[in-house]
């Protein structure tokens, strides 16, 4: 890899610094807050000890109702996807459940759960669970047939061919749809802490526009939601790159 190469994301993301410190300087309003002054915000949060504190807040309410909706989720997609009587029967109401915003469910779930973390958690499961049942439902409706028959050939059946066949046949495809939904998760958190929680970096948020028009605050908080959604991504990618998850990729 040429030394240009490795540097060009450097200087784009530079690029992009320079343009909004320009467009922060050009404004006569004076709304829009320097990347320094941005910069200065998440240093007075660190100082303050608020902004551990609600990364800490977002970070569990997200691994609470991501990590729930997959344990549930993603086998009774492969179950549906496994029994096509079953697929067929629950398909009109996943499709009518599918359009539903999960933020549509926020009234809902402040009168079942109050304003807390009950509250946040049930609307990051509720947003990651259909999603993850269509991916583990449209992983098994793509294993190719191939592939079951030569289990099948080979004698396993039951168990032995969920193991051996169906399970490294979905994997890649799980991945995908974990590393997607996650992502959904981290976006629904944010509005959800706008609303119906006290703690976290989408109440930072509101929280600073607020009190006494904290931009710097603000996007201080919209840039750690963003590195924080990139270290996830990241990491999510990264077990795309597992040799013993590559099974049903083919190899260069």
């Amino acid at each position: 890899m040429t030394l240009w190469v490795r540097i060009r994301p450097a200087l784009f993301i530079l690029f992009l610094l320079v343009l909004w410190h320009i467009a922060a300087v050009s404004q006569t309003n004076r709304i829009l807050p320097t990347p320094f002054s941005t910069a200065t915000g998440i240093v007075e949060l660190l100082q303050r000890g608020l902004l551990i504190k609600y990364i800490v807040a977002s970070l569990f309410r997200v691994t609470w109702g991501f990590v729930g909706a997959a344990l549930l989720a993603v086998p009774l997609g492969l179950a549906v996807g496994w029994f096509r009587r079953t697929e067929m029967a629950l398909n009109p109401l996943i499709q009518i459940l599918r359009p539903i915003s999960p933020l549509a469910w926020i009234p809902i779930s402040i009168l079942w759960f109050g304003v807390g973390d009950v509250a946040a958690i049930y609307l990051i499961f509720l947003a990651s669970f259909l999603p993850l049942m269509m991916t583990g439902i449209n992983a098994v409706g793509s294993i190719p047939q191939v592939y079951i028959n030569a289990g099948r050939n080979f004698g396993l059946s039951g168990a032995r061919l969920v193991l051996r066949v169906l399970y490294p046949a979905v994997v890649p495809q799980l991945i995908i749809g974990l590393r997607i939904t996650l992502g959904i998760a981290w976006l629904v958190v944010v509005a959800a802490e706008m609303i119906a929680v006290n703690s976290g970096l989408g109440f930072l948020i509101v929280d600073a526009r607020n009190a006494g028009n904290r931009y710097d605050l603000v996007v201080a908080g919209m840039v750690m939601i963003g590195l924080i959604g990139l270290l996830l991504d990241t990491g999510m990618r990264s077990l795309e790159k597992s040799r013993s998850l590559r099974w049903g990729y083919s190899e260069d």
